[in-house]
């Protein structure tokens, strides 16, 4: 099966980790050899609930039994898309109310895209120096990372940035201005979580000016936080959120969500202004329900915060430097980029799996499942812990 994963399947990096699945269960992966390796990634941010959850497959068998898919979007009545739109509405603030679900969290950021220049009438995008909202290319053009976007513009114009947590760079938000897109915490830049009410500074500019809030709830909404979604945690209430990752139980899934009022324009003016054939997919939107259904358990979410405790009481060695994030999306912080890879590869051989952030190098990710049992918490920290100190002898 390698050669022909390697021969046959499009590549995204030189070096793939390249593991061989047989079955994933609970926050176990198992290659074909049946050695088991401890899952701290969930499938970076996906597998909310681990791998195989039942009451998401009892969902997913159910549908299936009834229908697949049977129109393109927003045409028939199809209950798993009503129900999983109909309880988003009821976890979340007045007045995001409407969703559209998608595929995929890049193809929402587009829609967010277009939804903001159809409300404003205007066509700047604001977002964030090492930004991630997606590799498509309306996506890729507010993802502030040059390395990752010259290869491929031109991209959409009238694309600007700012430093997050940067006061001063918000006299850039403007008249011209359509939105203001964010992502709660930043993932991909290192975990960098907002400080001195940095969002509610930004939304106060938004409001001045007649510019939107999008803030990417990607990775931070469905309880990774310990909040039902991140922005709770800031005081804040976006005028558009993008959602996916964690939705899904483990299936593809995305949305934008906003007011009622602003989610018809997309239907008139012109009509039919976002579509897609599979979004709101009802076997997925069985699965997310089922899904959303255990991430808003008060008992769930309080069992987040306790095990990022566990995570930071646990992990003290001089060789890490802070651990940074909230929840259960965490990363610890080494000296630099070659020992960050070391202590992933080598975890990875010890049955371990740990990975990398986009841009900062320094940064292990650490984004288990939310419901995995304190026992498996402990034990891969201990294990994360061995590995640093028998490198940290080498070094």
């Amino acid at each position: 099966m390698k050669d022909d994963f390697f021969n046959y399947q499009a590549q995204t990096t030189p070096h793939p980790l390249a593991i061989t699945i047989s079955k994933a269960k609970g926050s176990h992966i198992y290659d074909d050899k049946g050695k088991a390796y401890l899952d701290f990634v969930a499938g970076v941010s996906a597998n909310s609930l681990g791998h195989h959850p039942k009451k998401v497959i009892k969902a997913i068998k159910k549908q299936l039994g009834r229908y697949m898919h049977v129109m393109v979007y927003g045409e028939f009545i199809q209950k798993p898309p009503l129900d999983l739109c109909k309880l988003l509405a009821e976890n979340l603030p007045k007045p995001l109310q409407t969703t559209y679900l998608t595929n995929s969290g890049t193809e929402a950021t587009e829609g967010a895209i277009k939804l903001a220049k159809r409300i404003t009438g205007r066509t700047e995008m604001i977002a964030a120096h090492q930004a991630y909202h997606g590799n498509t290319q309306g996506a890729m053009s507010i993802c502030g990372q040059e390395e990752q976007n010259r290869a491929f513009r031109p991209l959409i114009p009238n694309s600007k940035f700012i430093t997050f947590n940067h006061v001063a760079d918000l006299t850039k938000i403007t008249t011209h201005t359509a939105a203001v897109i964010l992502e709660t915490i930043q993932g991909g830049a290192g975990l960098i979580v907002p400080k001195n009410n940095y969002l509610r500074k930004v939304k106060a500019r938004c409001q001045e000016v007649g510019a939107l809030l999008i803030l990417d709830e990607i990775q931070t909404g469905f309880s990774r936080t310990g909040k039902v979604f991140g922005f709770e945690n800031y005081r804040v209430i976006p005028d558009i959120i993008i959602v996916g990752k964690g939705l899904g139980g483990g299936m593809p899934i995305g949305a934008f969500i906003a007011s009622k009022a602003h989610m018809e324009l997309l239907s008139h003016h012109p009509k039919l202004g976002h579509i897609t054939t599979f979004g709101g997919h009802p076997v997925i939107a069985a699965a997310a329900f089922a899904t959303l259904k255990e991430l808003i358990n008060p008992k769930l979410l309080a069992g987040v915060l306790e095990r990022e405790q566990i995570i930071r009481s646990t992990l003290i060695h001089p060789e890490i430097k802070e651990i940074r994030g909230v929840g259960l999306m965490l990363a610890i912080i080494v000296k630099d980029a070659d020992f960050a890879t070391k202590v992933i590869l080598t975890c990875l051989d010890r049955g371990l799996i740990l990975f990398w952030l986009l841009f900062e190098g320094c940064a292990i990710r650490i984004t288990p499942p939310l419901n995995i049992s304190k026992f498996d918490l402990k034990k891969g920290c201990q294990l994360l812990l061995s590995v640093i100190d028998d490198l940290s002898k080498t070094e």
